[in-house]
């Protein structure tokens, strides 16, 4: 069965995963992964969903259907063995005064040494004693086979002194 790949948003009120959901079964589709959130007033996320090919066509004229409610694209996916892989997880969280540029130097490390972002969520809060606004992110990497997770641990450690920010790591 094909697999596809939503990605969704509409301005945030009760009942829009429910729409997406229903429009999904009525077509004979499986709803097996997805990561939605509220940002900014708006709700987005991306679904992967296996639908049976004789009504795919079906299940996205659907999706186009809850236009003016979520609007909502569609991606070919890889099917389910093409998305196994043998990189090594390693989780990093971050938290630091906020400031520009904290996503841009992290993510060049990153690329630098060759690894995806599996997830990676952000975010603001209050500085509790100081003022201020602190920035946390929570990543999931993979490094690839072969890559060197001690090299990329000393180069975002170099690269979080400079924006002094604090790291932690926990590698599966």
């Amino acid at each position: 069965m094909p697999r596809l790949v939503l990605t969704v948003i509409g301005d945030d009120r009760a009942g829009l995963v429910e729409a997406l959901a229903g429009a999904i079964d009525e077509h004979g589709g499986n709803w097996e992964q997805s990561q939605m959130a509220e940002l900014a007033g708006q709700f987005a996320g991306i679904v992967v969903v296996e639908v049976p090919a004789e009504n795919e066509s079906a299940l996205r004229a659907a999706m186009q259907g809850l236009d003016g409610l979520l609007e909502v694209s569609a991606h070919p996916g890889a099917d389910a063995a093409a998305s196994v892989d043998d990189r090594t997880p390693m989780r990093i969280d971050l938290l630091g005064n906020d400031h520009p540029g904290i996503v841009r130097d992290v993510s060049a490390v990153l690329a630098r040494h060759g690894l995806s972002i599996e997830t990676i969520t952000t975010g603001q809060r209050d500085a509790p004693m100081a003022g201020g606004r602190l920035f946390e992110a929570h990543l999931v990497v993979r490094v690839p086979s072969g890559g060197d997770p001690v090299a990329v641990r000393e180069d975002l450690e170099r690269v979080a002194s400079e924006l002094f920010v604090d790291l932690a790591f926990d590698a599966d």
